[in-house]
């Protein structure tokens, strides 16, 4: 097939697949060597077509896409959508909506951990897909009649792979369980890049308050410069390198140059200079603005041994219904189930608490007990003292 290299005929595909239900919707980009992903190509499908769109094109506007994108009355499905989304947002300022992420229904199903693409489709098809091209360059032109097949089939298959997962939904009543999930997908919270906030990724390398102070500076500088440059992260500094100079706080080039992480001659370049300005600024920040360093907190013998029972009440529960265990909850959070009162957290919310929450409480406070029956683990309920 021949890829849609024109606004015109970019604007009378969307236009056409605006009429439907449901679309599915796959990008390929680039993002090895900038901070913004670089989107190359776009594929959509109806139940009637399927369309391969050249978003480097010359002249190309993808307003039309956008349009679509926008569109509340058509949902729009992704596989592993976060990284497609996050495109969107970024070229159109938008995000999305309705959207049903078939990665996330896969795991409210039963189909495993983050399970891949090709994995589901071969599961629920039985289509075994060609990925030998999944590492293209998707920026070269002219693209190939088989690099065009190949990302054509990516949002082919997945109009099965939706319908089924959707039917089974429905089937099993849990159509509002991926619902709920899909809040995440469609926050701009999400995909916003703030540079106030960078230190967020890098929280566990501060130790003391000034240590945090000094993080949050630099990273901040880094994610502006990364941003401006358009260049990775690593590119301007790597993680560990802010780590040094947050513990280390130099105040002036010389004392950055003897930095163990820091390369030779970098102090006196302009970057050097900025680091100085960035450490100076954190060390003048009031200790009672600074967020709250949370420390790990060693768990207990018992609340240890409470993990390890529900580590086996969760994959009772995962099997038993049919979930993914990581659904449901995370190792945190049996951490902090067993460590507090009743945490703010996933598991103790919705349809997570229904299904496993309650349930782990009762363990944790003796009214559940675990045994084994036939050569499986089942829970019983203990009568009260």
């Amino acid at each position: 097939m021949d890829m849609i290299t024109t606004t015109d005929e970019l604007a009378a595909a969307c236009e056409r697949l605006a009429g439907h239900r449901f679309i599915t919707i796959d990008t390929e980009f680039l993002r090895e060597t900038t901070f913004w992903p670089k989107l190359c190509v776009i594929q959509l499908a109806s139940p009637d077509e399927a369309v391969v769109i050249d978003a480097l094109a010359d002249g190309m506007d993808l307003a039309p896409f956008f349009t679509l994108m926008s569109n509340v009355d058509v949902l729009k499905v992704f596989h592993a959508g976060r990284q497609d989304i996050e495109i969107i947002w970024h070229l159109a300022g938008i995000i999305p909506h309705p959207v049903f992420d078939t990665q996330v229904a896969a795991m409210v199903l039963g189909h495993g951990d983050s399970i891949s693409y090709d994995q589901l489709v071969q599961r629920l098809t039985g289509h075994v897909l060609d990925k030998s091209l999944r590492f293209t360059d998707w920026s070269r032109r002219p693209l190939s009649v088989a690099q065009i097949a190949y990302a054509e089939a990516d949002v082919t298959h997945l109009r099965d792979v939706f319908l089924k997962l959707e039917a089974d939904l429905d089937k099993r009543g849990r159509a509002d369980w991926v619902g709920e999930e899909m809040a995440v997908l469609t926050s701009p919270d999400t995909y916003r890049q703030e540079p106030a906030r960078a230190w967020e990724r890098l929280r566990t390398r501060a130790r003391k308050p000034k240590d945090l102070a000094v993080l949050m500076e630099v990273a901040a500088w880094r994610e502006r410069e990364a941003q401006a440059r358009d260049i990775p992260r690593s590119r301007i500094l790597k993680d560990d390198v802010i780590g040094e100079i947050a513990s280390q706080h130099p105040a002036t080039v010389e004392r950055l140059a003897q930095l163990r992480s820091i390369p030779k001659g970098f102090e006196r370049s302009r970057s050097g200079e900025q680091i100085i300005e960035a450490v100076k600024a954190g060390l003048e920040r009031d200790p009672r603005t600074l967020p709250r360093i949370e420390r790990d907190r060693p768990l207990s013998n018992g609340a240890s041994a409470t993990v390890e029972l529900l580590k086996v009440l969760l994959r009772m529960t995962s099997e038993q219904h049919g979930v993914a265990a990581k659904v449901l909850a995370t190792v945190d959070d049996l951490e902090r189930i067993a460590s507090d009162e009743e945490p703010d957290i996933a598991a103790l919310r919705g349809w997570r608490r229904e299904l496993f929450g309650e349930r782990a409480l009762a363990l944790k406070a003796g009214r559940l007990a675990l045994a084994m029956q036939k050569g499986r683990v089942i829970a019983l309920d203990r009568p009260g003292d």
